[in-house]
């Protein structure tokens, strides 16, 4: 544990301390923020520090092993319904988690005239990564073409954007961004490679990846289409 929290470390530094950086280097020169707030700034930029530490550390330790064995575990028990219902719990469940999407909805539901609350916004995108992750477990069983559905999906995302409100357009497409985060991109893809790690022969490369691409779709064309109907 003390070794993979060593590991870690370097790695959450060389994101948080260049934002730090810059950020001192603006207040000393060009912002002058009263030194409560910047005193607070410093806290939390060492408190972040500490908590990516510990929630990568948990990802690796925990939650990639566990997703894989779920992963592999799904084909053995020979029923598609369950494998696609499980994928789908899972895609819903760590995307109304997912700390990217509960800062969105937040920042969303502060607007005046917002369109959506908060848990509207968040159970929305789930719904939109876990339809999606299933149709990427899908698209694995029935051996359809990744560059077909991709295209699909872009193509009516193209579609929807020029004929839904432009209101919805910017948050349609930061709905699916924030959806792949530091939970639901880790869970997805350990998934993935764990679902296509027991199916035999089949290209692994091909196969396991693209769960993600194909996912963070799923919230884009869901905001869209509510635009479309409001």
């Amino acid at each position: 544990m003390r070794s993979l929290l060593r590991q870690q470390l370097p790695e959450v530094l060389q994101g948080v301390v260049p934002l730090a950086a810059v950020a001192i280097v603006l207040q000393v020169l060009f912002v002058r923020a009263p030194a409560d707030v910047f005193l607070r700034f410093l806290g939390g930029s060492v408190l972040a520090v500490v908590g990516l530490v510990l929630l990568f550390a948990g990802v690796e330790l925990g939650v990639l092993p566990m997703g894989r064995y779920v992963g592999a575990a799904l084909p053995r028990a020979r029923s598609l319904a369950l494998a696609v219902g499980v994928v789908f719990a899972f895609g819903f469940a760590t995307t109304v988690a997912e700390p990217d999407v509960l800062v969105l909805a937040g920042e969303v539901a502060a607007m005046p005239d917002s369109p959506f609350s908060a848990p509207v916004l968040v159970a929305t995108m789930g719904l939109g990564v876990g339809v999606f992750t299933a149709i990427a477990l899908l698209r694995v069983v029935r051996g359809v073409s990744m560059v077909l559905l991709l295209a699909a999906a872009y193509g009516l995302m193209i579609v929807l954007a020029f004929a839904t409100s432009a209101d919805f357009v910017p948050l349609a497409f930061d709905a699916g961004s924030v959806t792949t985060g530091v939970l639901t991109a880790p869970v997805v893809l350990a998934l993935a490679r764990g679902f296509t790690s027991v199916l035999g022969e089949r290209d692994a490369v091909t196969d396991s990846f693209g769960f993600l691409g194909l996912a963070s779709t799923g919230p884009i064309l869901v905001v869209l289409l509510l635009g479309l109907v409001a």
